[in-house]
């Protein structure tokens, strides 16, 4: 049998067909990262409610017209009003990172070495594609940090959040049970 024999341009091309195609085939595999989630959980149980009992023999309409001027005082005193709507101080949000860690290592190493073997071209494509691995593993894991970090700086800001919601209410509770408190009523 007659083998063939090739030029040097011809197999150059061939090396160049085969690195694409082989890229093609590994960036057909590559899923999208998912998007950033933002999860509202569950509410928590309701605030605890105040419970008043009258102690000097105040009727229904004289502890109703209290509580309201208790409640006015409150707001005054801590610039909190629990009856505006939308204002639970409790809600929780979580937010998940955008991509789960080493997502962009893994992305950012295929994708550089696709890259790294097209340039370094067909007689050094594979110190191009071991080098551009290599880059693209580095930028991909500082990318991957970068997205962490935030995450975690925004799950924070929203813990502190909550922790001043949460104040607030108290302070409110606090205030309102003292009003009451004064005008002779046991508050529980």
């Amino acid at each position: 049998m007659r083998s063939l024999h090739f030029s040097r341009p011809v197999r150059a091309a061939w090396r160049l067909g085969a690195v694409l195609a082989a890229g093609f085939a590994l960036a057909a595999c590559v899923t999208p990262p998912p998007r950033t989630v933002v999860v509202a959980a569950p509410p928590p149980p309701p605030p605890q409610k105040i419970y008043v009992y009258p102690n000097n023999g105040q009727g229904p309409e004289q502890t109703d017209r209290d509580r309201y001027e208790c409640h006015v005082w409150a707001v005054q005193q801590t610039g909190v009003d629990p009856s505006l709507p939308n204002g639970n101080p409790y809600a929780r949000v979580v937010v998940q990172p955008a991509t789960p860690p080493g997502a962009n290592t893994a992305a950012g190493a295929v994708t550089g070495a696709v890259l790294g073997s097209i340039i370094a071209g067909p007689w050094h494509s594979g110190a191009g594609f071991v080098l551009g691995a290599a880059t693209g593993a580095i930028v991909g894991s500082a990318v991957d940090a970068n997205a962490q970090a935030q995450a975690k700086q925004t799950q924070q800001q929203i813990n502190e959040a909550q922790a001043a919601g949460r104040a607030q209410a108290d302070a409110y509770r606090g205030a309102m049970g003292a009003c009451l408190q004064g005008r002779g009523y046991t508050v529980r």
